[in-house]
């Protein structure tokens, strides 16, 4: 991946290489079952669903034709994200499919002033929400003026919108046109905007979503005493107009979207075994034939309770396009085995991740005692050289690895020597004397190393095995590297929504998750900056108490705080290469503390994508931050005939 560019001179939709044309200079077409509703009177006509200057949307290899079904496969009641990243988020601005810069998408274009901290978006004329109502800088203003600076709604405003410790204010110049202003220069704002969680702007419509809003609804206390699991209207809110990150985002089919792909009765309930989704009639893209997208008509997707179950569903043949939970690359034999029986061909994912399994020692345990080794320096370089990870490689990962720790990877241009390859080594003699002269050298009858309290030193560990049962079968080995260290390490697998709640609850001694920042470092920063209050797992309370204002949570380390200070720095500064150095220096920090450490370099994923479904790349990023395949537009995706 190119490093991200900055934009903070005006750009236009042309430049960018995205055809913008009046809708008058073509003629528009439509799918068949809309135009069925139309002739019955129950939509308006495809031009009167467009707006003015429609996005059109070049497709990757050619025009495509309308109808079928694209099955995929949920991982549990918990993997509402698989929906995200397939119907894409559809903010201001997305990524291009080659993950390089940011591009117009719900906005038409937009400028940006010379201090780099006032945005002037425009949005496109006549667009519509997915019921038919109009999309303007109403709705903008609604979330920004009702929904951001509510402190019933948001106690701590979400961090991607604060700058200088002041949330981002709106000015609607028309119904097309706002601007969203910050206090001091922001100057990754338009990349922050194109990432899977910053959708927020124009994620609720005003018109169905402020019923739920006290402001607009003086009865809303009687909506919420009449419905079951709610407290309060922030809490109905969110459950009939959903959060970003959260699956009730998918389980209201009456609330409106800017989607190509709209929830059914279907919808990502508990207890769901399948969500569907059909085609919006007012999605806003069309390609460049006029035919208005998406090509497809539904999304089918079953819920599977483990990995397991899901890739027989894809040796099968019943997922159409997929790489979630299936992607491994233990699973390429079997499924390049059944590929010709199934109807489909492999993908290939280039991962934008740091490495597959990293370890997140918890820096804030709630036990003193444990708190005290962990944030023991010395302790955490002996574990790491405890770890054969050659043999880890060899095993779990049939030979496709590199030993690594964390960190840009050695074609980005902020990889950091020290930061991917400080102690890798195995040198468990090494480990057993640091250990010693830590302060750990008793042990009890079984060999076991003992806390001064007599309690023997272990870990207890809960990784998500339909997630990644590749942890698990790592975890095994470093069990049997530590109990030669006199280390005790109990893991075990749990469901991806009790592995959170831990974390949240900072109930955990160490977690363990893939680390992102291979190719996308300052996306995702999460494992060298305490930012991110579901993923920071080396230490959730710092994080609290930097998205507070330290308001909240507990007061980091003084290299944490000084880290904090420079990204903070980095966000405002505009000038590209002053904001890389800047990172470097963040990158620096944590090399030298060395909180957090990984076992293998992320190897590229396989996905499965039907032989017969067409404008599907070869190759595309995989990364969070991208999400694929969201931005390889699977709106353009399509059967041949």
């Amino acid at each position: 991946m190119k490093s991200l560019d900055r934009l903070c001179a005006s750009l236009t939709s042309t430049a960018l290489g995205v055809v913008m044309l009046p809708l008058a200079t073509f003629a528009a077409n439509e799918a068949p079952m809309l135009s069925q509703m139309v002739a019955a009177g129950e939509l308006p006509p495809v031009d009167e669903r467009l707006p003015a200057n429609p996005e059109i949307v070049t497709p990757l290899d050619s025009i495509g034709v309308y109808g079928g079904t694209i099955r995929r496969v949920l991982g549990g009641s918990n993997d509402h994200n698989s929906i995200l990243r397939f119907v894409s988020p559809q903010g201001l601005t997305r990524w291009k499919p080659d993950f390089s810069q940011v591009i117009p998408n719900v906005a038409e274009s937009w400028t940006v002033n010379e201090e780099g901290s006032e945005f002037t978006f425009k949005l496109r004329e006549g667009m519509k929400w997915s019921d038919g109502s109009p999309f303007t800088a109403d709705d903008i203003m609604f979330y920004v003026e009702d929904l951001l600076h509510n402190s019933e709604f948001y106690p701590n405003p979400p961090a991607r919108y604060v700058v200088a410790d002041a949330a981002m204010t709106a000015e609607k110049i028309d119904d097309v046109t706002v601007v969203l202003k910050f206090a001091a220069p922001y100057g990754t704002f338009l990349t922050e905007l194109a990432t899977p969680l910053a959708q927020e702007p124009v994620l609720w419509a005003k018109h169905y979503c402020s019923q739920f809003h006290p402001k607009y609804n003086p009865d809303v206390q009687a909506m919420v005493d009449s419905t079951e699991a709610v407290e309060d209207w922030p809490s109905l809110f969110r459950l009939k107009c959903g959060e970003v990150e959260a699956p009730n985002r998918w389980a209201n089919h009456e609330r409106p979207t800017l989607d190509p792909w709209v929830a059914t009765e279907q919808g990502y309930t508990a207890g769901a075994t399948q969500v569907v989704m059909t085609r919006n009639p007012y999605f806003w893209q069309v390609d460049t034939e006029g035919n208005q997208l998406p090509y497809v008509d539904t999304l089918q997707m079953g819920v599977a309770q483990d990995n397991q179950t899901l890739l027989l569903e894809a040796v099968a043949g019943n997922i159409d396009m997929q790489r979630r939970r299936i992607s491994k690359l233990s699973n390429k034999p079997v499924l390049s085995e059944a590929a010709e029986s199934g109807g489909y061909r492999l993908y290939e994912l280039d991962s934008a991740n740091s490495n597959d399994m990293a370890i997140h020692f918890n820096h804030t345990h709630k036990d003193p005692i444990m708190r005290e080794f962990i944030r023991n320096r010395d302790v955490r370089v002996a574990l790491s050289l405890a770890i054969d990870r050659d043999e880890i490689i060899d095993i779990v990962y049939q030979g496709v690895g590199e030993p690594w720790q964390i960190g840009p990877r050695p074609t980005h241009v902020l990889f950091n020597e020290q930061l991917g390859r400080q102690h890798i080594e195995f040198d468990p003699d090494m480990a057993n004397e640091m250990l010693d002269a830590a302060g750990y050298s008793e042990r009890d009858s079984d060999g076991y190393r003992m806390f001064s309290d007599g309690r023997r030193i272990e870990f207890n560990v809960n990784y998500t095995g339909i997630e990644a049962p590749q942890w698990g079968d790592a975890l095994e080995i470093i069990r049997d590297h530590w109990s030669e260290i006199g280390i005790g390490l109990n893991a075990t697998s749990v469901e991806r929504s009790i592995y959170y709640s831990r974390g949240e609850a900072n109930e955990h001694d160490f977690m363990v998750w893939g680390a992102p920042g291979g190719l996308d470092p300052t996306l995702s920063p999460r494992d060298v900056l305490a930012v991110h209050p579901q993923a920071s797992w080396f230490a959730i309370p710092w994080t609290r108490w930097y998205l507070s204002g330290g308001s909240e949570g507990e007061e980091p380390s003084d290299t944490m705080k000084e880290r904090l200070a420079l990204y903070d720095a980095f966000k405002k500064e505009a000038d590209q290469t002053k904001a890389l150095d800047i990172f470097r220096e963040i990158h620096q920090i944590a090399a030298d503390e060395f909180e957090i450490f990984g076992i293998t370099l992320a190897p590229n994923q396989i996905g499965v994508v039907n032989v017969n479904l067409r404008n599907v790349p070869e190759i595309m990023p995989g990364s969070w931050m991208y999400p694929d395949p969201g931005p390889t537009l699977p709106q353009t995706y399509y059967y041949a005939q």
